[in-house]
């Protein structure tokens, strides 16, 4: 991908696919900046919605350091591109689903494995082997601090007729959301009984 911040090459000199391709890394680079600079906006919002009502150190610096990362960010926004030249309409370009950023690894995380509770294959009742295994990630907030419990489902498969087992995966409140049930019950608590319990004050 082209670097915003690099000289851009002699447009002169490219065809229409090296300048669509030029535009479109371009666009990328800008969408996955802002995206990065939107999702610590609403992190320091969130923190600051936790912080409302009881003091905390560590909160504080907590924030302190997200919103130097947030200025450090804005302060670096690449320019935004320089409109492409007209050309023949294309057929519409297949739109790709945003990749979701992973949680950040300083987050503590505790791994909960879901073992199939099959011993042996179901269909046939062969000796079953590991294959591999689905790992998800769920956001929780524990009390005083957030944590990641990772989701962890092996994949076991039959030596006699390839039969593959595995556990389902388990219910979240938000289907495929990240927030676990206490981050969500900590923020409706924080949301609407803190502040009518301070509003009575």
């Amino acid at each position: 991908m082209t670097d915003a911040r690099t000289p851009l090459p002699d447009l002169d000199s490219l065809d229409i696919e090296a300048l669509r391709t030029l535009v479109l890394e371009q666009h990328a680079a800008i969408l996955s900046h802002r995206t990065e600079i939107d999702n610590l906006q609403l992190l320091v919002l969130k923190l600051k919605r936790m912080h409302f009502g009881h003091k905390s150190e560590k909160l504080d610096r907590k924030i302190e350091q997200l919103e130097l990362r947030l200025e450090d960010l804005e302060a670096a926004e690449p320019p935004s591109p320089a409109p492409a030249p007209p050309e023949a309409p294309a057929a519409e370009p297949v739109r790709k689903r945003p990749a979701r950023r992973p949680l950040p690894e300083s987050l503590p995380r505790t791994t909960k494995t879901h073992t199939p509770k099959h011993t042996a294959c179901p269909d046939c009742g062969g000796k079953l082997r590991e294959l591999g295994e689905d790992v998800a990630e769920v956001l929780e907030y524990v009390p005083a601090h957030f944590e990641v419990i990772r989701l962890v489902r092996p994949k076991l498969s039959c030596t006699a007729c390839e039969h593959i087992v595995q556990e389902p995966a388990p219910s979240r409140p938000i289907d495929r959301g990240l927030a676990g049930p206490g981050l969500l019950a900590h923020v409706v608590v924080s949301k609407f009984a803190d502040y009518v319990g301070l509003a009575v004050m």
